[in-house]
């Protein structure tokens, strides 16, 4: 019996830092980091880079709701984000880094406000709660070297996440018990 599989696809700013917290899980088929929700047809990450694509960088994440729910993969995303930030993500700025969930079915759009609601009701953050919830649109992969970056160039990813001070926030807002 084949599983169906359904996709989620988030910004939270740089993608190089979205692939892991989803990849290690069961019930994830794939993660792959690229580009979405921007007015260029096949954008590069130049493109993307320089803030005239309209596009985010994103995670389009496949896996199988009877084992992962959407309602997980949401939690996770949260936690990986400033949800208060709309200029973008720790040191990365700019419009490419904002915040995002894309969702892909009714179902999902409707989980996911309810988790942003969720969120913003339960006085984790003083700021409101600016991360956009918006239709998917069409989805780029990145270019080869973006994939599975944290796997492929660990000092390097290691070193650009110590200093984005993603890890520290984090920390600060969601390690502690709730």
């Amino acid at each position: 019996m084949d599983k169906q599989l359904e996709k989620a696809t988030f910004a939270g700013g740089c993608f190089w830092c979205m692939v892991k917290p989803f990849d290690q899980w069961d019930g994830i088929d794939r993660v792959i980091s690229g580009y979405s929700g921007g007015h260029i047809e096949n954008p590069t990450y130049k493109d993307v880079k320089s803030g005239t694509s309209g596009h985010y960088e994103v995670v389009q994440i496949t896996f199988d709701p009877s084992i992962f729910s959407y309602e997980k993969l949401l939690e996770i995303y949260w936690q990986q984000i400033d949800p208060t930030d709309d200029g973008g993500q720790f040191h990365d700025r700019g419009d490419s880094y904002r915040t995002a969930i894309f969702y892909h079915s009714e179902e999902q759009k409707k989980l996911a406000e309810i988790s942003k609601k969720n969120l913003s009701d339960s006085g984790k953050f003083k700021k409101p709660i600016v991360t956009k919830i918006l239709p998917a649109a069409t989805f780029y992969p990145a270019e080869d070297y973006h994939q599975d970056f944290y796997k492929k160039s660990k000092e390097e990813y290691m070193e650009d996440r110590k200093k984005s001070g993603r890890d520290e926030f984090i920390a600060s807002h969601w390690n502690e018990k709730n």
